[in-house]
């Protein structure tokens, strides 16, 4: 009589990694859930809704799962050993290192997943925009003690210059997802740098 194997057993993280990162190379909408449940070891609806109550909260879940991993190379933003300068650099060239790497969909999921929902799902857009808007306060912040601390001239336009720098930091994901490389991307981070040299002087 043949033998029947162990039931496999379902592993939770593993199917969040594998959720995390189908939402960050399809976007929310274009993920169903059927690619979902395949990707997560072809589990069952039941089981899907078991584990993740729905594919909004799934997704959510996926989007903290994201900073705390690949998401952490802006954290740097908020170490106060650093100088803000050096913060702000280092911020740049770990999120274009990460978002370049070929062992994982390019670009960022926090950028790309859900910019062009539509407005039935603008609460998924609030997740992810609600993430953008925490690295933009860090960027303010840091510039802002470069004016405390003197680093920077006390004239200077902190909201305008955390622009720059955000915009830039953005942009970075969809180079990355176009295939342009770390080492182009690098070297633009050396010339957006130029601005902060700029900035201190001319305010």
């Amino acid at each position: 009589m043949a033998r029947t194997g162990r039931p496999r057993i379902f592993d939770r993280d593993e199917a969040l990694l594998q959720a995390m990162m189908l939402f960050w190379e399809q976007g929310f909408e274009a993920t169903s859930l059927l690619q979902l449940r395949a990707a997560m070891g072809n589990i069952s609806a039941a089981s899907f809704y078991a584990a993740f109550d729905s594919k909004e909260a799934l997704f959510k879940e996926a989007v903290e799962q994201y900073m705390v991993t690949f998401g952490r190379v802006t954290e740097c933003l908020t170490d106060l050993t650093l100088n803000p300068r050096e913060a702000i650099e280092t911020a740049l060239r770990r999120t274009a290192k990460m978002q370049t790497d070929c062992d994982h969909p390019n670009g960022c999921l926090i950028v790309l997943s859900a910019s062009t929902c539509s407005s039935k799902n603008n609460n998924i857009r609030e997740i992810v925009a609600g993430k953008r808007k925490k690295t933009r306060s860090n960027l303010h912040d840091c510039i802002q003690r470069a004016v405390e601390n003197g680093e920077m001239p006390s004239s200077i336009d902190v909201s305008m210059l955390t622009t720059v720098f955000d915009t830039f930091m953005h942009g970075i994901s969809t180079q990355a997802r176009d295939g342009v490389p770390f080492a182009t991307i690098d070297q633009a981070i050396t010339q957006i740098m130029n601005i902060w040299e700029l900035a201190k002087h001319s305010a």
